[in-house]
């Protein structure tokens, strides 16, 4: 639905209060770390200059080619594998992400992905633990916490559970599964789930990205999931008339009245074919049927994208005004993993940022 307010400038969306749910620290590096840390441990890499290489990972995140979309993840993967380059890596998270107005952030990784240099996994929750701290303090106007992911395709999701549980009072806000949805379908994760609920921790599943419906079933019924990693595909279950009605099928009345939120991925989902376009995609529709709608950047490196740029492709595309950029950040902030107490004092600095913009 377009707005008739007046559309925001570049620089107020770059000004505007921000919150992120959905972004993966090993899909956020700058590109000039990349170059330096893969030289200073002799990994090559595809490109020698960073503007090069930015384009490279770019262009092979577009390709249409799992393949070498993936392979974009083995070269970051490959440059951070030992504390001091995770640590590096998280600093510079916090300070890109507090440069583009993001004033919170649930940034998220999985830990297994990082031992190949000879780290246990607690030293690398650790090393992540410290950048996001050294972030934080150069930079007062954000807060970051850690999301521990594990890899459908791997058996280490219970251990991952009880590492986030053993760090949640030292930065660890949540747990989330990722990885090939099709053919590891959530339930094959049922016990890490069992063991968080008796805990009392958030969760958040991937679903509803790279399979249908089913996968978004079970990650809200037998999984229990918080929030719905990406979560676009629930528009399958939505049917609109040619006169404009949408009739929602149960799964998604389901999703909308339990207030489960969505971390859309808007550029993501168009690389990953989820949506053919931004002007397409369903945000848009989901939005104006009332979902609690969140936006995200998913891996800020290989979308070439930011949280400043992903508003405004909205906006672009759909016509947003302040409110309904402010709507779609309070809808994040009531759904992050922090203390209520904690949201509500984020979400008052939020609407005070907007109210400042609008004047």
């Amino acid at each position: 639905m377009r707005s008739n307010q007046q559309q925001p400038t570049p620089a107020q969306i770059v000004q505007a209060p921000k919150v992120l749910l959905h972004d993966h620290l090993d899909g956020g590096l700058r590109a000039a770390t990349v170059l330096e840390l893969a030289a200073g441990i002799g990994h090559a890499l595809p490109a020698t200059t960073a503007e090069t290489l930015a384009d490279w990972f770019a262009e092979s995140a577009d390709s249409g080619s799992l393949e070498r979309y993936l392979e974009t993840f083995s070269h970051t993967v490959a440059v951070m594998q030992d504390a001091d380059a995770i640590t590096r890596v998280s600093r510079e998270a916090v300070e890109d992400l507090a440069d583009d107005g993001v004033v919170y952030a649930e940034i998220r990784y999985a830990p297994e992905l990082h031992l190949d240099g000879g780290l246990e996994l607690e030293e690398v929750v650790a090393a992540v633990h410290r950048g996001f701290e050294e972030g934080m303090a150069t930079r007062p106007g954000i807060r970051v916490r850690q999301l521990l992911t594990a890899m459908r395709q791997a058996a280490r999701a219970s251990e991952i559970a009880l590492l986030a549980i053993d760090w949640r009072d030292r930065g660890v806000a949540g747990f989330d599964i990722a990885g090939p949805e099709a053919g590891f379908p959530p339930t094959r994760f049922l016990a890490a789930f069992e063991l968080l609920a008796a805990e009392n921790m958030r969760y958040t599943i991937h679903a509803g990205e790279g399979f249908g419906l089913p996968s978004i079933w079970e990650a809200v019924h037998p999984c229990g999931a918080d929030r719905l990693g990406h979560g676009v595909r629930i528009a399958e279950d939505i049917t609109v008339a040619p006169d404009g009605t949408a009739t929602l099928g149960r799964l998604a009345a389901y999703v909308r009245d339990r207030r489960i939120p969505l971390e859309i991925c808007p550029r993501s989902n168009v690389q990953t074919g989820a949506a053919a376009s931004i002007g397409e995609h369903p945000i848009g529709l989901l939005a104006d049927l009332g979902f609690r709608v969140t936006v995200n950047t998913d891996n800020r490196l290989m979308s070439r994208t930011s949280m400043s740029a992903e508003m405004a492709g909205l906006v672009d595309a759909f016509g947003y005004d302040l409110a309904q950029l402010e709507k779609l950040t309070t809808n994040a902030m009531k759904s992050a993993f922090l203390p209520y107490d904690e949201r509500v004092d984020l979400i008052h600095r939020i609407k005070e940022g907007y109210a400042a913009l609008a004047d």
